[in-house]
C-alpha cells in the first residue's frame, strides 16, 4: 500500500461514509480504478482504521449529541432515555445480522462489481423517494427506531448507502430530516466500535511497520473529509436535496454494471 492509495481511499470512506453514496460501494470501485489488488490482504486492517477515523469524526460533530445519549443512561429524563433506547433498539438489526451472517457478509466483498451496481440503483431509488415525502415532523419512536434498524441492517450489503438507506426510512416514516440525519450518524458510531473491538478480538489481521504511515494517512484523510462530509450532509438533508445523490447513485450504479458485465465480474 503505497501513501497515495491510502489518500485517496481515505478520502472516499470520509465522504462517503455520511453522504448517501454508499462507501463500501465506492471503497470497491476506488480499489478497482487504483489497481489496488494488493491490498486485498490488508482490507481488514485498512476497513479497521477508516472506519475508526469516521467514528472519531462522528464523535467530534455529535459530542454534544453523545453526552445527551449517556446521559440518558443514567439520569431519569424521559426524552433523554428515549433518545437512548431508540439508539440502542435501532443497533439491534445490523448488530444480530453482523455477528450470524459476518463471514457471509464479507464473501460479497469480493469486487463485484454487479452486485455493488444493482444496490447503487437501490439507494437512487431510496433516495428519490425520500425527497418526495412532504410531512416530515415527527419524533423518533420505538418502533421507528426499529424500522431504521432494519434498514441498518440491509444496507450492510455493498453498494446500499447506509446513511441513504436510514435517512430516507427516517424521513419516509415522517420524521423531521435534521433529526433524521442526527440520528442516522449517531446510531452507527456503537456499531462501528464493536465491529472495530470484534475484529481485533478475532486477529482478523496482522500490522507490520512498514503500513504505519499509509494507514496514518488515510486515517487523517478520512478523519477530516468525515467531519466535511458529515455536516454538509446535516445541511442538505434539510433542504431535501436528497435526488441529487439519486442521480449521481444511478449513473455510478448503471457505470459500474456495465464494467462488471465487461469484465465479467
Amino acid at each position: 500500500m503505497d501513501f497515495l492509495e491510502a489518500l485517496i481511499l481515505g478520502i472516499v470512506q470520509g465522504l462517503t461514509e455520511f453522504l448517501p453514496v454508499s462507501s463500501s460501494g465506492h471503497i470497491e470501485l476506488a480499489q478497482k480504478i487504483l489497481g489496488a489488488d494488493d491490498l486485498k490482504d490488508k482490507e481488514a486492517l485498512l476497513s479497521v482504521v477508516l472506519h475508526a477515523a469516521t467514528a472519531l469524526s462522528t464523535l467530534v460533530v455529535f459530542r454534544k449529541d453523545i453526552l445527551e445519549i449517556l446521559q440518558g443512561l443514567i439520569s431519569k429524563n424521559k426524552k433523554h432515555i428515549a433518545f437512548s433506547l431508540a439508539i440502542i433498539i435501532s443497533m439491534m438489526p445490523a448488530a444480530f445480522v453482523g455477528v450470524f451472517f459476518d463471514d457471509f457478509l464479507e464473501s460479497l466483498f469480493e469486487g463485484n462489481l454487479l452486485l455493488v451496481g444493482s444496490m447503487l440503483l437501490m439507494t437512487c431509488g431510496l433516495l428519490f423517494l425520500a425527497d418526495t415525502a412532504k410531512n416530515t415532523n415527527k419524533e423518533v419512536t420505538v418502533k421507528a427506531a426499529l424500522l431504521i434498524g432494519l434498514a441498518q441492517a440491509i444496507a450492510i450489503l455493498p453498494g446500499i448507502s447506509r446513511s441513504g438507506a436510514t435517512i430516507s426510512t427516517s424521513v419516509l416514516l415522517g420524521i423531521d430530516r435534521t433529526k433524521a440525519a442526527r440520528f442516522s450518524f449517531l446510531m452507527v458510531v456503537p456499531l462501528i466500535l464493536g465491529k472495530i473491538a470484534k475484529d481485533l478480538l478475532d486477529g482478523k489481521f496482522s500490522f507490520s511497520s512498514e503500513l504505519a504511515a499509509p494507514l496514518a494517512i488515510g486515517f487523517v484523510s478520512s478523519f477530516i473529509t468525515g467531519i466535511i462530509a458529515c455536516v454538509w450532509m446535516i445541511a442538505l438533508v434539510k433542504k431535501s436535496k436528497l435526488s441529487w445523490f439519486a442521480f449521481y447513485c444511478l449513473a455510478i450504479g448503471m457505470t459500474a454494471i456495465i464494467w462488471g458485465l465487461n469484465l465479467g465480474a
